[in-house]
């Protein structure tokens, strides 16, 4: 369910707005236990998406580090090594 929760700080080129609302949403789906909400939630679910992007773009803005941004891709290809890895034992 958690997909799309990945590590946002440091990168270059800098986390987009839609990522930072993917890794919102899939928080807030967590944390909610709801895929979709009902009707009855779905504002409350809305709102706390936004608040949680909110506090995601606060929180990368306020951050600091010495060390040099990972590259994308980089970073990408190590993933996809990793996966093939875990995923290629029989």
């Amino acid at each position: 369910m958690c997909r799309n929760i990945r590590t946002l700080f440091n990168f270059e080129p800098p986390a987009t707005e839609e990522e930072i609302r993917a890794a919102s949403l899939q928080f807030v789906r967590k944390l909610s236990g709801f895929n979709r909400p009902s009707q009855a939630n779905e504002a409350a679910f809305a709102q706390a998406v936004e608040d949680v992007a909110a506090a995601a773009r606060v929180l990368m803005a306020s951050l600091s580090t010495t060390a040099a941004p990972r590259d994308r891709e980089i970073e990408a290809t190590k993933a996809r090594e990793r996966s093939r890895l875990r995923f290629s034992r029989g």
